[in-house]
């Protein structure tokens, strides 16, 4: 055990955002009111741990609709379904509860909203993620529409699209700030009128993650990010941390941490991302603590106040 103390330095904001405390609420709420099991398409959040209580509590989590019994209580997750998916739980009068973060389904109504004025659309996203495959799946009007999934800025640069005058952009909620702006400018430069939001659509809880990570990375030697493999925005911690020039590591919990790597660094920074639950943080916090002499240091303060309200089936 190293006898020097370590500042142990925790990000603000961190962990749980508004989106996904809703959807944990609604799986939790409608095991309370329907009892179990209650079906979840795909995991509501993507965290482990979080799946695993809530499988313990009588969830299924399943990736296709036609896994699910006839007459059973359905909830789509957080990131989000398309239109298919919703058309076919309603076509087998599958009771369902939607725990689509509300700042995602905002970006389903942009899509449609723009299909409607017959414009193309880029989406900036992940190919293969949940929330991605949910908005490509609004598209509507698809004979006067077109819409485009475009991964990064060489991308932007090759992409050709069928109506390079009236083009719309939209993004994934949880991808980096500082990437999505560069990919941004790059379809700026190709198609000079693209229509571009005043507000992008990058989450606040991922803006504001982001934004205490690099403040993190500027006291720290080392940052360890809490959150699971499959957390988009928790993997943009790590690269953004990286970036910053301090080296980064993502785990799911503490057990996953090497001391004897981290005992020559004075400074250790944590976050969490906004699907990983406070609980496996202080377990972090308390291994580093204990492990190598550590005292805790909370950066900043956690300013967060949004509150998403449930189903009114399930106040």
């Amino acid at each position: 055990m190293s006898t020097e103390t370590k500042e142990i330095k925790l990000a603000n904001p961190r962990g749980f955002c508004a989106g996904v405390d809703r959807a944990i609420d609604i799986v939790n709420k409608a095991l309370e009111i329907y009892g179990s099991p209650v079906y979840v398409k795909h995991e509501v959040v993507h965290n482990k741990f979080v799946v695993e209580d809530l499988k313990n509590r009588g969830a299924i989590f399943v990736e296709e609709i036609d896994e699910i019994p006839d007459g059973s209580l359905v909830i789509f997750s957080a990131h989000g379904v398309s239109d298919a998916v919703e058309k076919i739980t309603k076509s087998r009068k599958l009771e369902y509860f939607d725990a689509t973060c509300p700042l995602v389904t905002k970006v389903h109504m942009e899509v449609m909203r723009h299909a409607r004025a017959e414009k193309d659309i880029i989406l900036i996203g992940h190919e293969g993620h949940p929330e991605v495959e949910g908005t490509m799946g609004r598209h509507i009007n698809k004979n006067l529409s077109n819409i485009y999934l475009v991964q990064d800025e060489e991308e932007a640069q090759i992409l050709e699209v069928e109506k390079p005058d009236n083009l719309a952009i939209v993004t994934q909620t949880t991808l980096s700030v500082d990437d999505t702006k560069s990919i941004i400018e790059a379809l700026k430069v190709r198609f000079p009128s693209i229509n571009i939001p005043k507000k992008d659509d990058i989450c606040y809880a991922t803006q504001n993650r982001q934004d205490a990570v690099k403040q993190l990375a500027l006291e720290s030697e080392y940052i360890v990010v809490i959150g699971s493999r499959n957390s988009s925005n928790s993997n943009r911690l790590k690269e953004l941390a990286e970036k910053c020039g301090t080296p980064s590591i993502l785990i799911d919990d503490y057990s996953e941490l090497n001391f004897a790597d981290l005992s020559g660094y004075k400074k250790i920074g944590v976050t969490a991302g906004a699907s990983a639950p406070e609980s496996l943080v202080q377990g972090v916090v308390t291994a580093l603590c204990q492990s190598l002499n550590g005292e805790p240091l909370e950066l900043g303060e956690n300013k967060e106040d949004i509150f998403f309200r449930l189903p009114p089936e399930l106040r």
